[in-house]
């Protein structure tokens, strides 16, 4: 397996990590500043308060999301294990 093939099929994962990772991570963001903002126009201090509605809203894009995620990373499983098995008959031959 050459350097450049190893690097390539980390690109993939990196890039696949960042495409799956990115609505989690922006839904979160962004319910987590308005509970905030919400806190400081309240006053109100209670844990709670941040960690509920992001659990909520984290299921929901699981659940409309879920498929579309589990779908890429199936994919991009299969094509590693193939480019991988495509490697192993280069450097036997």
């Amino acid at each position: 397996m050459s350097s450049a093939e190893l690097l390539d099929l980390w690109r993939q994962a990196l890039t696949l990590l960042v495409t799956v990772a990115a609505p989690i991570v922006a839904v979160s963001l962004g319910v987590g500043l308005l509970t905030s903002l919400l806190q400081a126009a309240t006053q109100l201090n209670d844990s709670t308060l941040s960690f509920v509605p992001k659990i909520a809203a984290l299921l929901v894009v699981l659940a409309l999301g879920g498929g579309w995620l589990l779908d890429r990373l199936s994919q991009h499983v299969s094509q590693s294990f193939d480019h991988v098995v495509e490697i192993g008959r280069k450097g036997t031959t």
